[in-house]
């Protein structure tokens, strides 16, 4: 068979970051049903949604090893795979109204993606060095594009009240056969070289424990912080917040975040053009000003068209905070793949775990009033954004 060539690697790899992007807006436009299927609380959703976060934390964490032990491919492939059936468990979940089935799901789901999405990006890396052109910022504008087709599709049927059950079941058999097309186009034997990474495995490991010593990258970390908890809540909370804090119905709560999913693709496939115009501190400061705004008024706003315009806000200014501050870390001193592992893992932590945190202050206080807390980071980002510039030549 011969080797596939750049354009087929690439265009597998688009796929491969577009299908969990359909899957993950699927589950996230229905989440109102399957809260109404289990009868759950808000508390007791962010339990639910906590598997989520241990099933991805567990996957970002094995990711590493796993790339180097047996190459991309396999982890992308197994990656992929959990994704499918973490998806089908949900929807099994849904159907016997288990909430412990759904959470076993979301588990799944987010290992599979949490595996994947380090191999995929290793593999993106390696066909730009090739080509010597970007992709990885495409890569991750195909999520949202993928976000912004799960959740029209999941918006259509949360409309005529189709079964959320059928709706997964649905997406998970469809991304099969998509999944084994892509798989074909993916290389043998690309990762991380195991020479290199037996030589320098010590040095490594005593970068990533003294890297947060520097104050540079703690500022970057509390940014990736801020705007990782911006988009992760409205991933995991934006329709549940329209219904249950300001009375929208569960259709026009989904139509709402597929406005959000909108202004993160917007965001991700125009950011590049902003970027060279710019600069990266003005970006990220510009990011987190429309998220401020987008924030501030769903928190306080009463009006309906403000509210929903608002997420659109929210998204664009979600949509560049976690690429560019990654960017950012590279440069601020030796051993960069230590510092931008250390930024992207505190980034997942507020992503991923940070929105079931949110569930409990809902509880309390409500939807609106816990959004508060992501309100203050990212107004804090704002102040913090010119940590992310270049760094002084006399640190070169």
């Amino acid at each position: 068979m011969p080797s596939p060539t750049l354009k087929q690697r690439s265009l597998a790899l688009f796929v491969f970051f577009f299908l969990p992007g359909v899957s993950m807006a699927s589950w996230v436009t229905r989440t109102p049903a399957i809260r109404d299927k289990l009868g759950a609380s808000t508390a007791e959703m962010g339990l639910v949604l906590f598997g989520l976060s241990i099933g991805s934390m567990a996957g970002i964490l094995c990711s590493g090893y796993l790339v180097q032990r047996f190459s991309t491919k396999p982890v992308i492939a197994a990656g992929t795979g959990l994704v499918i059936a973490g998806i089908l468990l949900v929807a099994l979940g849904a159907f016997f109204s288990s909430a412990i089935t759904v959470s076993s799901g979301l588990c799944l789901f987010g290992a599979g993606m949490g595996s994947a999405e380090i191999a995929i990006n290793v593999e993106g890396a390696d066909v730009e060095r090739i080509s010597h052109r970007p992709l990885l910022p495409m890569l991750h504008g195909c999520f949202s594009l993928g976000t912004l087709v799960g959740a029209g599709v999941g918006n259509g049927l949360t409309s005529v009240n189709f079964p959320i059950q059928w709706h997964l079941l649905l997406i998970g058999v469809i991304c099969v056969p998509a999944t084994l097309w892509a798989l074909k186009s993916v290389p043998k034997g690309n990762g991380l070289r195991p020479v290199e990474h037996a030589q320098n495995g010590n040095q490594t490991t005593q970068a990533k424990t003294t890297v947060w010593r520097d104050k540079r990258l703690l500022l970057i970390g509390l940014i990736v912080l801020a705007m990782a908890l911006a988009e992760g809540s409205a991933n995991d909370w934006l329709p549940l917040l329209m219904v249950d804090g300001h009375g929208f119905s569960p259709t026009s709560g989904s139509l709402i975040y597929t406005g959000f999913a909108l202004g993160m693709t917007i965001g991700r496939f125009c950011g590049g053009y902003f970027l060279r115009r710019f600069g990266r501190v003005n970006v990220v400061r510009g990011s987190a000003i429309f998220g401020v705004i987008g924030l501030g008024l769903i928190i306080f706003a009463e009006n309906t068209f403000l509210v929903s315009a608002s997420v659109l806000f929210w998204g664009v200014g979600a949509s560049l905070g976690f690429p560019l501050t990654l960017s950012a870390a590279s440069d601020t001193g030796p051993n960069p793949a230590a510092r931008v592992s250390a930024v992207a893992t505190t980034g997942y932590i507020a992503f991923l775990v940070g929105p079931p945190m949110l569930g409990f202050l809902g509880e309390h206080w409500g939807l609106r009033s816990a959004m508060i807390v992501v309100l203050a980071l990212v107004a804090f980002a704002i102040w913090l954004a010119p940590a992310v510039g270049e760094p002084p030549k006399s640190d070169a």
